[in-house]
């Protein structure tokens, strides 16, 4: 059964990110109230306004493609829809009638089965992983298994990571290392891998932030940093160019996160005189998913094996003038599995 792909211009943007997250394609059809094809909508789509704007409210109408890519159901052919997905790379194509109403729609899973669309450009710019904590969130199971090492699915949590950038071509990971080091190690040592992979051993627990100073001498290059419990659905070869591109010293990867409160939410003036309530209101927050493209000039605002966390190190830097950007991608595509509630729901979601 096709999901309903459709939205009306007229809806909210966070009208779409939450459709979008309800989906697994990347994109959104606009429609009027016929079904009539207006234009596409995509994640990057959102992205690009929610950036040049830097707010998330606004409507479908201020975004969306109004050029979009479809098929009339008379010149439908397989050999055709093949085509026009490889050419236009595109994954969700509508068929449309000839007065332009939606029939349905194709995507690439449906035409190509598990064959998987060819990244546009591969990186080679190094993985740094931290993954030297003591997983405290996950506990009973840390305090035996490193959290690293912690399964999802067939593989270790740090290799589901490790995937998600080999995906892109990524051949050298830095992996930092600390609580139960040895097992970790030991783990590595015992598998057949692809790729190159060095540790870095923390003579102290030094936050999300302070082992990159054992990097200084190690790397020259922009590197992306990733906790070991994060795994982002995104083009990371995009976030890389969009960092190029702006000349940032850091990008770090939002999430767009909705969060309802379930109860009424009351504001009150002077003298405790209540204003108004707000019935179960509803709010849309970029996080931080804990996966940043640095440029090596970081490394000066590291100092020698101080405890240092990411969020410090930003303010840091944009005290000092530096350009810091966010990069935001949808709900869904970001999976934490670092705590117990998130760790079970994302297991759910990839059908663990």
């Amino acid at each position: 059964m096709e999901v309903d792909l459709s939205i009306q211009p007229n809806c909210t943007i966070v009208e779409a990110l939450k459709k979008l997250d309800q989906t697994a394609e990347k994109v959104l059809f606009v429609t009027d109230e016929t079904g009539k094809l207006l234009g596409s909508l995509s994640d990057g789509d959102i992205r690009r306004y929610i950036l040049s704007r830097g707010k998330i409210e606004g409507l479908v109408s201020e975004c969306y493609n109004k050029f979009p890519v479809y098929i009339q159901e008379t010149e439908y052919s397989d050999e055709l829809i093949k085509k026009i997905m490889l050419e236009r790379r595109i994954q969700v194509i509508p068929i449309v009638n000839s007065d332009g109403v939606i029939q349905g729609y194709k995507n690439w899973s449906e035409v190509f089965g598990s064959e998987r669309l060819k990244n546009k450009q591969e990186l080679s710019i190094p993985v740094v992983i931290m993954a030297g904590g003591k997983g405290k969130r996950l506990e009973p199971l840390t305090k035996i298994i490193p959290k690293p090492l912690i399964s999802i699915g067939e593989k270790t949590m740090i290799e589901q990571v490790i995937e998600s950038f080999r995906n892109y071509g990524v051949k050298k990971f830095f992996v930092t290392i600390n609580y139960k080091a040895e097992l970790i190690e030991s783990y590595f040592k015992s598998i057949s891998k692809d790729y190159e992979i060095e540790f870095i051993r923390e003579n102290d627990f030094l936050g999300t932030a302070g082992s990159l100073y054992y990097l200084k001498q190690k790397i020259n290059t922009d590197f992306i940093l990733s906790n070991c419990d994060i795994v982002l659905q995104v083009d990371y070869s995009e976030v890389y160019n969009y960092h190029v591109e702006n000349k940032s010293m850091v990008t770090s990867i939002t999430s767009i996160k909705h969060v309802e409160i379930p109860y009424g939410v009351v504001e009150i003036d002077e003298g405790g005189i209540i204003k108004h309530i707000i019935e179960k209101p509803e709010y849309s927050f970029q996080i931080n998913t804990g996966v940043y493209v640095l440029s090596s000039g970081v490394f000066k605002y590291i100092s020698e094996e101080t405890y240092l966390d990411m969020p410090v190190l930003l303010a840091r830097l944009l005290e000092n003038g530096e350009k810091v950007l966010a990069y935001p991608i949808n709900e869904r595509d970001y999976m934490d599995f670092g705590q117990w509630e998130e760790y079970k729901r994302n297991l759910r979601i990839l059908g663990e």
